[in-house]
């Protein structure tokens, strides 16, 4: 048994601070076995004793919602966005996903694997040790795979578990131009079943929104979804009302995410379902987005309410969690203990991992940040530059990522 003590703890069980002072953590090989105050530590053989010198401690940082596997970059739209652009207007110009589409199936698996580490260590410096990739930038059997491949890649080069999730329904591909259903019917019938049998997929998500999948569409996603075991994930009300919110937690979905436009009755729905609600401000400051989520309504019914950083190439190009701490309070109107449960807890819980990560809590892993900071709202606090930390995966300290 290891003991790392002279330390206080930021547990976030139950999606509070849940604060321990004068705290210690038993690590029992991968796994945490007590945290406590010290002066309450239980009568156990310890191994190793180790000095975390006053240091604040919470669970490892969890990033559910990112796009990190594409090629090319899109810094040329952003440009475009700024000078008044839309978001619709790129895309109907052959511009947003389509554009990744098409470096992203140029590109080699080897290529793809380089470029997305390059992407994923500035995340995991700043304590990330869960993350999730979708796919969707492919848009054909074979790239979709290639991306699931490198995402699967990326938890074995890295130290940090990776979640994969298929969002082959992101976007019409040009080969399936006006011919929708048909692409549709490819994902649930070969697609899906062929990525499943490989092991390859987690979850499935798709967009719902009047540019990409309507939701009679991504229905039939879910049912196809459903019958292979997968847990289900949605792109929702981020540009419009689809209620497409409510189509996911008739399914039971993990989460829902951006919800921009999401309305009382869907919020009423997640609820009940207890799907999170997973905050993207990184697509909303970058989109220049004016309408903000319902975080009031979300809190009211309590749903619970994740922060990502939706990293990806056109809306998103987001490369910190912590940054994103900061805007969920600034923008969102999120305290800096709902933003630390949303990168924590209730990121966990929208991957489906909440009994195995997302706070400091016996039985878990042990993922845990060790910061120098003097409490807990500096997390969300600063913006920018590296906090001084010690970071431990599954009960081991990390050297260097």
């Amino acid at each position: 048994m290891k003991l790392w003590y002279n330390c206080h703890a930021a547990t976030m069980a139950g999606g509070a601070y849940s604060i321990v002072e004068n705290a210690a953590l038993l690590v029992d090989g991968e796994r945490l076995h007590w945290v406590g105050p010290l002066a309450e530590l239980p009568s156990t053989p310890i191994s190793e004793r180790h000095d975390l010198a006053g240091a604040w401690v919470t669970p490892g940082l969890i990033d559910c919602h990112t796009h990190l596997v594409f090629g090319g970059d899109r810094s040329g739209e952003f440009e475009q966005r700024l000078q008044g652009v839309s978001y619709a207007q790129i895309a109907a110009a052959g511009g947003g996903i389509a554009s990744s589409v098409r470096a992203t199936r140029a590109a080699s698996e080897a290529e793809l694997l380089e470029s997305a580490l390059r992407r994923a260590r500035p995340l995991l410096a700043e304590g990330v040790t869960v993350l999730e990739v979708k796919s969707g930038y492919g848009l054909d059997l074979a790239s979709e795979r290639k991306m699931l491949r490198v995402a699967r890649r990326l938890g074995e080069v890295l130290p940090v578990t990776v979640r994969t999730t298929c969002l082959a329904a992101h976007a019409l591909p040009p080969e399936f131009a006006g011919r929708p259903d048909d692409y549709i019917a490819a994902i649930c019938e070969d697609w899906l079943p062929q990525l499943a049998t490989e092991g390859l997929v987690d979850a499935v998500d798709a967009f719902c929104e009047h540019l990409a999948f309507s939701p009679a569409q991504v229905e039939r996603i879910f049912q196809a979804a459903t019958r292979l075991g997968l847990p289900v994930k949605l792109h929702a009300e981020q540009l419009s009302v689809q209620h497409g919110a409510a189509l996911a937690a008739r399914y039971g979905a993990l989460s829902a995410d951006h919800l921009e436009y999401l309305v009382e009755e869907d919020v009423e729905a997640m609820a009940e379902a207890g799907t999170v609600a997973v905050l993207l401000p990184g697509a909303f400051l970058t989109l220049r987005e004016t309408k903000l989520p319902p975080v009031a309504s979300l809190r009211a019914r309590g749903v619970p309410i994740a922060l990502a950083t939706d990293a990806n190439p056109g809306t998103s190009p987001v490369l910190s969690l912590r940054l994103m701490l900061n805007l969920g309070c600034t923008l969102f109107g999120l305290t800096p203990q709902e933003a630390l449960a949303g990168a924590t807890l209730h990121a966990a819980r929208a991957l489906g991992l909440a009994d195995h990560y997302g706070s400091l809590e016996a039985g878990k892993y042990a993922d845990f940040v060790a910061w120098d900071i003097n409490r807990p709202a500096e997390l969300a606090y600063w913006l920018g530059g590296q906090l001084h930390t010690r970071i431990f995966r599954h009960g081991k300290e990390l050297a260097h990522v």
